[in-house]
């Protein structure tokens, strides 16, 4: 939708979507250690976990909202692993206001927010 305005500092983009019939309008920021992905509502916070193994690990915490959610952590969780092997090392932090939280909705907010991350990476 809308790029990066030169005179604010910090990269962000927006998009407005309709997801299974609901319109889904989410702002993505990229600040200098993490990035922030969504609009009100459930917010949660992850991040990839530094350690000897070969096999990434990543954890995912609810910071404030449903916590009984597992669609929401999912979601999380998917979009730090592309955020990771895209190459970046911040976390995220991703706040979600949805009407439906079935799989096909997450899966759309995914593939949109995937989409769209590049224009402020």
């Amino acid at each position: 939708m809308e790029a990066s305005d030169p005179a604010f500092p910090v990269r962000h983009t927006a998009l407005s979507s309709v997801v299974k019939g609901h319109k889904t309008d989410i702002v993505i920021s990229s600040y200098e250690d993490h990035f922030l992905i969504g609009a009100m509502g459930t917010i949660l916070q992850a991040r990839k976990e530094e350690s000897v193994s070969v096999d990434s690990t990543f954890s995912v915490t609810v910071v404030f909202g449903k916590r009984d959610e597992p669609m929401l952590v999912a979601c999380a969780r998917q979009l730090i692993e592309h955020i990771s092997n895209s190459g970046s090392s911040k976390a995220l932090v991703l706040s979600l206001g949805l009407r439906d939280h079935s799989l096909g909705m997450l899966k759309g907010i995914v593939s949109a927010v995937v989409e769209k991350l590049v224009e402020v990476t």
